[in-house]
């Protein structure tokens, strides 16, 4: 047995209240998107602002060569690089699209309301650009990382010392042992002692000759 529709007194009028409400709600949903679109292209400029100052200015350098590094280090150093480009790109991405729109048109038989597309555009825009920011402050950071592991990542080859005097002449080894105002020098499988009073020249090289 079908229950009958109820009919109910029909509510009381609207109050001025009731209306400034409903005009502010409809001021505020109107005004979100272009909010979120300009709100998206000043992080954007920010953010490329503070990536043109980490890569363009060399506010952070390291090694300027990774094969400079231990393998392990390296491949680490390398990984970082790719996931900051990686994320760098996807945020760049996504703040533009939350700063211009999607790369799509709306479809010419949709039904939608533009109030109804422009809400979607706004609930899709804000995500984009919340996500842009976390990318793009992430490849920031993964950046900074990098740059920190070619900074304290131990070397491929230990740096070597080239030293004259007049005993032994100019020599170049890995310092093995420091004691008493000697040094050893060690450059295969020869060790030279060498006293540092009879030192007329030291340098440090990368690699001996």
């Amino acid at each position: 047995m079908s229950v009958p529709p109820r009919i109910t007194a029909p509510a009381g009028a609207a109050s001025p209240r009731d209306l400034l409400a409903a005009q502010e709600r409809r001021r505020l949903a109107r005004e979100a998107l272009p909010r979120i679109r300009a709100s998206a292209t000043g992080w954007r400029n920010a953010i490329g602002v503070l990536m043109a100052g980490l890569v363009g200015f060399g506010l952070v350098k390291g090694r300027t060569d990774v094969g400079q590094l231990e393998q392990t280090w390296a491949a680490v150093v390398g990984g970082l690089l790719l996931a900051g480009l990686v994320s760098g790109a996807w945020g760049a991405y996504l703040l533009n699209r939350a700063a211009h729109g999607p790369l799509a048109s709306v479809p010419a038989g949709s039904h939608a309301t533009r109030s109804a597309i422009e809400h979607r555009e706004t609930v899709e825009a804000l995500s984009a650009m919340r996500r842009g920011i976390v990318l793009s402050l992430g490849c920031a950071i993964l950046l900074v990382l990098a740059v920190g592991a070619t900074w304290y990542g131990p070397a491929a080859k230990e740096p070597a010392l080239e030293l004259t005097s007049p005993g032994t002449g100019s020599v170049c080894g890995a310092v093995t042992r420091v004691a008493r105002g000697t040094i050893w020098l060690t450059s295969g499988d020869t060790t030279v002692e060498i006293p540092l009073a009879d030192v007329t020249r030291l340098r440090t090289v990368e690699a001996c000759p």
